[in-house]
């Protein structure tokens, strides 16, 4: 097993991108000079005056893609060759949704399939006729889950593992690949637990030897017996819409969540070691298309859930050393945990230590899923506590508003 040994590379993310085509030329209808061009003509009354600053206002150049856009210039003109280096002339396209009838020749269709095209994520096959015109910024929210994403299943009859972004090659020949899994029940997710992962992957890049190549959630199933569980359906929907649009890297994994039984720790990362080291025969090696090497797997905890493996009947003996010894563990610290001192008096944690990275909190974040569920049976705001299509998942399906939980949990939390 590699020993964990300072590492100052930075970690090459994921960015998902637009379904564009690039190949395909933009048309352009044909038209006389005299559609294209606005009247050069002498203003002489105050209406034509304000009717020609109105219309300069609003040219500018074809919006180019996403990855070519540069700062708009505070000039309100542009130069003809600047424009168009061709020397043709290039229709304006009216911005804010507006079109002018007299001043531009792009038809409805061309200007609908340019917005399809530059835009939005969605297939360019549609009926343009009957389809609205739909701008980037005003697709949905940010933090809803992109077009062309995955989403889980909620059977295991149609159950895929997510691999959507899952690096299939390192990027550094010096790195060993490492994913990063957190199990728990998410009820509902915080920005704590997607700080988590953020925490964890700056020590790992900053204190090891691993690249990081992916990370997963994976939600307890319903056989769990907690307080305050949300149905498994629910809580991996709200995983997903947190972590989706939110991150380059995170993913959701339902396997757990659909099993008839309550599924150990243990079995769980048995369950990730199996889908990408076994089936998958790991990732590809830096500049390499045909050798492959293992993924190490490593369980993502808090200090509480640590905390827990040293009281009596939770955690078995022989779990314990399969999940520190096969897999390892990175634990972040809560406020009032001392994660070291229990590592040095717990006889089996210290065993494995070595294959343990306890990670600081530099800023300290106490979000606890308990306390969002009594704020909302308060009916009180946990509006910057949770993502905000979370918060309204859970107000469309009312999840948490008439659950009861012991106020020995709540006070704990």
């Amino acid at each position: 097993m590699p020993q964990l040994i300072p590492n100052h590379t930075p970690i090459q993310s994921y960015v998902l991108s637009d379904d564009v085509d690039e190949d395909e030329p933009l048309h352009v209808e044909q038209s006389s000079s005299s559609e294209m061009l606005i009247s050069t003509s002498v203003c002489t009354t105050h209406k034509e005056r304000s009717e020609k600053r109105k219309a300069q206002t609003l040219k500018h150049k074809i919006p180019k893609l996403p990855t070519e856009l540069e700062p708009s210039s505070s000039s309100s003109s542009t130069s003809a060759e600047e424009d168009n280096p061709d020397g043709e002339i290039v229709p304006n396209i009216i911005s804010d949704g507006e079109i002018s009838e007299e001043n531009s020749i792009v038809s409805i269709d061309q200007l609908r399939r340019m917005d399809k095209r530059q835009y939005s994520t969605a297939s360019t096959d549609v009926d343009y006729d009957n389809e609205p015109i739909v701008h980037s910024f005003q697709i949905a929210d940010l933090e809803e889950v992109p077009h062309g994403i995955p989403r889980q299943s909620t059977t295991m009859k149609n159950y895929q593992f997510p691999t959507h972004r899952l690096k299939k090659r390192l990027s550094d020949a010096n790195k060993y690949p490492l994913v990063i899994v957190a199990c728990g029940s998410f009820s509902p997710i915080t920005y704590l637990h997607l700080r988590m992962f953020e925490m964890a992957l700056d020590s790992i890049r900053e204190s090891t030897k691993f690249e990081v190549i992916g990370g997963f959630y994976s939600p307890v199933s319903d056989n769990y017996s907690k307080p305050g569980l949300a149905p498994s359906s629910h809580r991996v929907r709200m995983c997903e819409l947190a972590c989706e649009r939110t991150s380059s890297w995170l993913m959701v994994d339902a396997w757990e969540s659909l099993q008839p039984k309550y599924t150990r720790t243990a079995l769980v990362l048995d369950h990730f070691n199996r889908e990408i080291n076994i089936k998958r025969g790991g990732v590809f090696k830096a500049g390499s298309s045909t050798e492959k090497i293992g993924v190490k797997v490593m369980l993502l905890a808090g200090g509480d859930l640590i905390e827990s493996m040293g009281e009596p009947n939770v955690w078995a003996d022989q779990d314990m050393h399969h999940i520190l010894g096969n897999y390892g563990c990175l634990i972040v610290e809560r406020t009032g945990s001392d994660v070291r001192s229990f590592l040095l008096s717990h006889d089996i944690m210290y065993e494995h230590r070595k294959n343990i990275l306890v990670i600081k909190q530099m800023i300290y974040n106490d979000i606890s899923s308990t306390k969002v569920r009594l704020f909302i049976r308060r009916n009180m705001s946990v509006r910057y506590l949770l993502p905000n299509s979370v918060i309204r998942y859970i107000q469309e399906n009312h999840l948490y508003v008439n659950d009861k939980e012991p106020v020995k949990v709540v006070l704990n939390k």
